[in-house]
Parts: C-alpha cells; sequence; structure tokens
C-alpha cells in the first residue's frame, strides 16, 4: 500500500494556478475566460496579477515560463501565471474574503485597471492622440495651402489666356 506523505505548509502544489487567460475580456469562455465578460480585464499580464495579489496579503508566486495550454503562440509579455496560497495546511483560509479561486479572479480583475501602470498607460495613449490630431491640423493646412496655390496658378493661366 503507497503511504502519501502530508503536504508541507510551504508545498506549491497546492497553491491555486491562476494564468491571464482566466479574467482576460479578449477571450472566450471557450479559450478560457473565466468570468463573466463585463468584469474582466484587457489584456492582464501575469505580473499585474502578481501586485494585485500580494498587496491584499495572499502568498503569491509568479511562475514566468508557464504557458496557458490553450494558447500555443503567446507574447513573452503575456507569458507566465501566478500561484496563490488559499488555504493553509489544516484547511483554514489564509484570508477570508477569498473562499475560491473565483473570488481572488474576480477581485484581481476588478483591481487591476486601477493599478498606476494602467492609467499612466491611457494618460500617455491620450497624449499621443492629442499630437496626432495636431499633426493632422498643420498636413490639413498644408493640402489647403497648396490647393489654393494652384487654383491661384491656374486662375491666372486663364486669365493670361484670355488676354
Amino acid at each position: 500500500m503507497a503511504w502519501a506523505a502530508p503536504s508541507l505548509p510551504n508545498d506549491k502544489s497546492r497553491f491555486i494556478c491562476i494564468y491571464p487567460a482566466y479574467i482576460n475580456n479578449k477571450k472566450t469562455i471557450a479559450e478560457g475566460r473565466r468570468i463573466p465578460l463585463e468584469k474582466a480585464v484587457e489584456n492582464p499580464t501575469p505580473t499585474e496579477i502578481q501586485d494585485v495579489c500580494a498587496a491584499v496579503g495572499l502568498n503569491v508566486l509568479l511562475e514566468k515560463n508557464k504557458m496557458y495550454p490553450r494558447e500555443w503562440n503567446r507574447d513573452a509579455q503575456y507569458r507566465g501565471r501566478v500561484r496563490i496560497e488559499l488555504k493553509t495546511e489544516d484547511g483554514k483560509l489564509c484570508q477570508p474574503q477569498f473562499p475560491t479561486r473565483k473570488a481572488v479572479m474576480l477581485y484581481a480583475a476588478e483591481t487591476i485597471p486601477k493599478l498606476k501602470t494602467r492609467t499612466q498607460k491611457m494618460g500617455s495613449s491620450d497624449q499621443s492622440l492629442q499630437q496626432g490630431e495636431g499633426s493632422k491640423k498643420v498636413a490639413g493646412k498644408l493640402f489647403r495651402l497648396y490647393v489654393q496655390s494652384r487654383l491661384q496658378i491656374t486662375t491666372s493661366n486663364t486669365l493670361c489666356r484670355a488676354q
């Protein structure tokens, strides 16, 4: 008869796994999303999930070399998984507010958009959008000047021919 040793408190194999695809709003349920679409986040990274969970006080381990099995072609930035300890060795919850893995996923999806890295990215994209609009205005002015100069040349040529 085989005898199994009791798992150690820091036994990483007892930690739950959360892949970014579980909370990604770009994924369908068939592609691996596990929470409702309206609560999911756009392209979360494993480090964002780790930061959010560690800030709450969960015991977290980031495994950068792991990849979600349903994603065979994935950018290195989004590759990885997060292992989180929900229960201690005696079965007690580490954090009472997170009784299930789904509670952790919903919390991460709710908190990731509030991260400074996410809000700074939004601000910089608005800034680049404004710069793009400025260059479009300049291009529009240059085009109008070009058209006006062509019209003046055309009208002066027709006036010369008429005389």
